[in-house]
């Protein structure tokens, strides 16, 4: 599956501009970790892109919800096995299937920190992502009411499970989103 495969089945099943925003987040760190560690970027981005498709229609994480009917549609339509294994891997809980490989453990790792990221930026004066700093990231991350619904114990046992410093994590994923922030709608409100 490639990306253009890909973003036609999250058009067609999520209308929500701020989940497609989030899904776009998720593929540009995917695109970006898949080349630091030197893996298939297109493999990486496509499963970023795909994670959450579903979502919007089955918000229910559960047997019948997310991700479980995303597997099942990604199965008809043909999607690979690996692609559909990773998504499912976001969802240990519901899943049964626990982040094993990289590819796994790195959406885990990415999935829930853009969510916080996009939070921090919306809160600048200027809405660019570009210009959130790691030190304005840690203050928010201290505030455990900004942002609550953000799992940041997920976040931190993702980077660990990456080998990664959380800082070091945070810069990465925050390089990654600002790299497509027109994409993303961060790009400031110049």
């Amino acid at each position: 599956m490639n990306r253009e495969q890909a973003w036609q089945i999250v058009t067609e099943y999520t209308e929500s501009p701020t989940l497609r925003r989030h899904m776009l987040s998720v593929e540009a760190a995917m695109r970006h970790y898949a080349k630091h560690f030197g893996e298939d970027e297109e493999l990486w981005a496509v499963v970023g892109l795909l994670h959450d498709f579903d979502y919007e229609q089955n918000p229910a994480v559960s047997q019948e919800g997310h991700p479980i009917v995303g597997g099942r549609i990604l199965k008809e339509r043909g999607v690979s096995h690996e692609i559909r294994q990773a998504i499912l891997a976001h969802a240990p809980e519901i899943s049964g299937v626990q982040p094993a490989s990289r590819l796994e453990k790195t959406l885990v790792a990415v999935d829930e920190l853009t969510g916080f990221l996009i939070a921090v930026t919306l809160v600048r004066p200027s809405k660019d992502i570009r210009e959130v700093r790691l030190k304005s990231v840690r203050k928010k991350w201290k505030d455990r009411a900004f942002a609550a619904a953000v799992n940041r114990a997920e976040i931190e046992e993702g980077a660990k499970q990456l080998g990664i410093p959380l800082e070091e994590h945070i810069q990465h994923v925050l390089a990654a989103m600002s790299a497509v922030a027109e994409t993303l709608g961060l790009a400031g409100n110049r």
